[in-house]
């Protein structure tokens, strides 16, 4: 799962780890100094200013519920002993990313890995590792969701199995649309879900108003073979029509889809392709300019 490990500063390997092992990497939370819980403010209440009719509104209810306030980075603890009750899921501290395997099998006990520190006021508009902020105000009010809880455990499950068939890269391409990067219809139109928009200020604005990227329904295959980049915003945005429908879409076995798909060729960022539901055909603007810009960075 390409999760931008090359250029990480928190990365713990897996040398010693067993499989079964889930508390090998977990760590007590840390002692957030002020300074640190004046940075979660900060990217708090600029979130409270942006997601307000462009998150799914799951998200906004939970904040509170939760007892996710902007106050300071929360106390793990407390916000467990609410998210057990809610979905039998629990966020535990780790340093930083984790090697593919433990963290699918977290996933699979119904344990989310959260980073244990947080970004500096140099990165507050961009950083590339998952911190707290990402984690615990991002991902972890989805995950109260009882049928999204499902469907994180079943993709814990899956990756075990994708890593001994050695298909982790396509699967991780459904956990970057959804989990990350996914948009949802709601009566009131299309809303944020994924974790990776929720946390972050522009993009919350660019995935659902600039004309730019394709916005495209959600199908296992066609997403199974998209790639990404790490480094930008999407290019094209998968829409699902509510959680359970993308359980069901993703509750067999990948196996056949697997072997289906091994000889299919990849399809890049910004492609759309036969059979594509298309709810919104992007200009490609933006994406002609970001391209542009890792070409120029390549031949530096």
């Amino acid at each position: 799962m390409d999760k931008g490990i090359g250029s990480a500063e928190h990365y713990t390997t897996g040398e010693g780890w067993t499989p079964g092992d889930l508390d090998f990497f977990t760590v007590p939370q840390k002692r957030f100094t002020e300074e640190e819980h004046d940075i979660w403010r900060a990217l708090y209440r600029r979130q409270l200013d942006i997601l307000p009719k462009r998150a799914i509104s799951l998200f906004m209810d939970s904040l509170s519920t939760l007892g996710i306030s902007q106050e300071k980075v929360p106390d793990f603890a407390d916000v467990n002993e609410i998210l057990m009750k809610r979905s039998g899921w629990q966020v535990v501290p780790v340093p930083g990313l984790i090697p593919d395997e433990p963290f699918f099998e977290m996933l699979a006990n119904r344990r989310f890995p959260s980073g244990n520190f947080i970004r500096t006021k140099a990165q507050m508009d961009y950083i590339q590792e998952p911190d707290v902020f990402h984690d615990l105000f991002g991902h972890v009010p989805i995950l109260a969701d009882p049928v999204f809880g499902d469907y994180m455990e079943a993709y814990g499950k899956g990756g075990l199995k994708a890593a001994r068939l050695g298909t982790i890269d396509q699967l991780a391409r459904l956990y970057w649309y959804t989990v990350e990067f996914g948009l949802i219809k709601e009566p009131q139109g299309l809303r944020i879900y994924g974790a990776g928009i929720l946390s972050s200020p522009t993009e919350s604005i660019f995935c659902l108003e600039d004309p730019s990227p394709h916005r495209i329904g959600f199908d296992l295959r066609r997403v199974l073979r998209t790639h990404y980049h790490i480094d930008d915003f999407q290019d094209n945005y998968f829409v699902i029509d509510s959680f359970q429908s993308l359980f069901d879409a993703t509750l067999a076995d990948f196996t056949p889809i697997y072997e289906e798909l091994a000889e299919a060729p990849v399809i890049l960022p910004g492609e759309l392709h036969a059979g594509d539901a298309v709810l919104h055909r992007g200009t490609g603007t933006y994406a002609a300019k970001a391209a542009a810009r890792r070409a120029a960075r390549t031949k530096k």
